[in-house]
């Protein structure tokens, strides 16, 4: 069984748009695969609306200990140089490259931190 949150990322679209829809709190693989077969009106024109300029989810990955995790990104996010869990110290990541200046951004997604090296 899969949970809402699994079926939204499966399907590409917002959490809020699968409650609003009434997909319920666990669907099977079955009824996940008939509803991506022949998917109903609301699910049409959210796949045909896509623009593929901004991702409904994208995955996270701890370049430290590879935990993953997915989200939905945020406008003010910056193009992150790394991502990694907010427990691991900065000095597990490499060392900003030549004259670069690093600057962490706190509040990614359930436990990350973004890192940029500009």
């Amino acid at each position: 069984m899969l949970t809402r949150y699994e079926v939204a990322v499966r399907l590409d679209i917002p959490l809020e748009m699968a409650s609003r829809h009434g997909i319920p709190s666990r669907l099977s693989e079955r009824e996940l695969e008939a509803l991506i077969a022949d998917p109903p009106p609301w699910l049409a024109q959210s796949i045909a609306n896509r623009t593929g300029k901004r991702p409904v989810w994208m995955q996270l990955t701890c370049d430290v200990c590879g935990y993953t995790e997915a989200v939905r990104p945020k406008k003010w996010w910056p193009s992150f140089t790394y991502v990694s869990c907010a427990l691991h110290s900065p000095a597990d990541l490499p060392e900003p490259a030549g004259a670069l200046a690093r600057t962490e951004v706190d509040g990614i997604g359930s436990r990350f931190v973004g890192v940029v090296d500009a």
